[in-house]
């Protein structure tokens, strides 16, 4: 009886000196995931009222969420008697591999942060980068994707946008689009300038302030070339110059204003042979 008295006793100790730190843990662990949630809404909150873009915000949340909730977690198995330092220091190690293996990923992650703090362009706008030109559909963490012109969906990864020069076409709301037309040297330039002007003022998509501009740009081999700036909305920038050009030919060969094509002059001497 004396043993099974000692037996009842030494679990009766444990209990109550384990039971406690099992309590302990478990209430750190539940007001540290209380206090996780609390930080991401007032996070989410903030930065929603800061005007952050939505990827964005959904990622602070999401890492101050874990964080905190990490933090408690490790503050519950050390109540516990867990050597957390051993843990910490695994998870770092593992992190160091998880990181060296996966730096390309890193890359796109951390430009794709930069991309969406600094806002080098939004959902919607006409860009040029790493090569590619179109409108912009989708920015993510990772990845970007644009649409081009023939309406090809493009995935770029973000460290190839960034790690290049970055063309936005919206960012001012005007582009002024710079075309060449080349006319015979015999045409009147007068009469040319006014030809193509009233092809750019009948267009709607042409802007009246700033005022299109047309004045001769060069001499060249064999035309005049004359240089036509208008300017346009970003939505217009390209269907202005696959219109243009067909009216112009309209109006000039309307008005007997040839377009000359690339000639030279080819002189022959005819030589006598000589005398034997």
């Amino acid at each position: 009886m004396e043993d099974i008295s000692t037996i009842l006793t030494v679990v009766e100790d444990l209990v109550a000196r384990f039971g406690l730190n099992l309590i302990a843990a478990i209430a750190i662990l539940a007001v540290g995931t209380w206090l996780a949630r609390l930080i991401r809404r007032l996070v989410r909150r903030v930065a929603t009222k800061s005007n952050l873009d939505p990827t964005l915000i959904s990622f602070l949340g999401t890492l101050v969420y874990y964080g905190v909730f990490g933090f408690s977690l490790i503050a519950s198995l050390n109540r516990l008697g867990v050597q957390t330092a051993s843990i910490v220091a695994v998870l770092g190690a593992a992190g160091l591999a998880i990181g060296l293996a996966l730096q390309g990923s890193l890359a796109n992650f951390a430009a794709g942060v930069l991309l969406i703090i600094f806002r080098r362009f939004k959902v919607g706008d006409l860009v040029e980068g790493a090569g590619v030109f179109g409108r912009v559909e989708e920015v993510h963490l990772f990845t970007t994707a644009i649409v081009t012109l023939d309406n090809k969906t493009v995935i770029i990864p973000n460290a190839s946008l960034t790690s290049g020069n970055i063309t936005n076409y919206s960012t001012r709301g005007l582009l002024r689009v710079d075309m060449v037309v080349g006319v015979a040297y015999e045409a009147d330039i007068d009469q040319v300038k006014r030809v193509l002007l009233e092809v750019l003022r009948r267009d709607d998509r042409v802007l009246s302030d700033p005022a299109p501009i047309v004045a001769v740009l060069e001499l060249a081999d064999s035309s005049v070339n004359f240089a036509v700036r208008p300017w346009v909305r970003p939505e217009h920038y390209i269907p202005i110059q696959l219109s243009f050009y067909e009216q112009a030919k309209k109006r000039l060969d309307a008005e007997g204003i040839s377009i000359p094509f690339p000639q030279r002059d080819v002189h022959l001497f005819q030589h006598s042979p000589a005398q034997g």
